[in-house]
């Protein structure tokens, strides 16, 4: 029995796109994973809005102030009166305090957390917007 080459068959034209698909949808897993590693803040405050802003480094505490007067230590609400003890048990090696403070707190709140950082030898940063075009 011979084998029969010739080229009496005609070629492919068109290709299947379950491959293409495939891959487009392993993009989008992928990026619906990784986006939700992006940290988000889950108190809400007005930050103030500057004309030039800089980066923040990941190793930081961040503290929140609302515009009823309350204090949240990575998230978790905090008495004023436990403030300096909550943060000293929540730090381990970091030296800067991110401070996210509403438009609308009031400055002795500013005050109660820096006199806290400084007790604990860390520097205060204030977290901004910047301000739009």
């Amino acid at each position: 029995m011979p084998l029969d080459f010739s080229p009496s068959r005609e070629p492919m034209t068109t290709f299947s796109l379950a491959g293409m698909t495939d891959v487009v949808l392993l993009l989008l897993i992928f990026f619906l994973l990784t986006s939700s590693f992006i940290p988000q803040m889950g108190i809400q405050v007005n930050l103030p809005q500057v004309d030039s802003a800089s980066p923040v480094s990941e190793q930081s505490i961040t503290v929140s102030l609302t515009k009823d007067g309350s204090y949240y230590v990575a998230g978790s609400p905090v008495p004023q009166a436990r403030l300096v003890s909550e943060l000293r048990s929540v730090r381990t090696d970091q030296q800067f305090l991110i401070m996210r403070a509403d438009q609308e707190a009031r400055i002795g709140q500013f005050a109660t957390v820096a006199s806290a950082a400084q007790a604990l030898n860390m520097r205060v940063l204030v977290a901004t917007e910047r301000a739009g075009p």
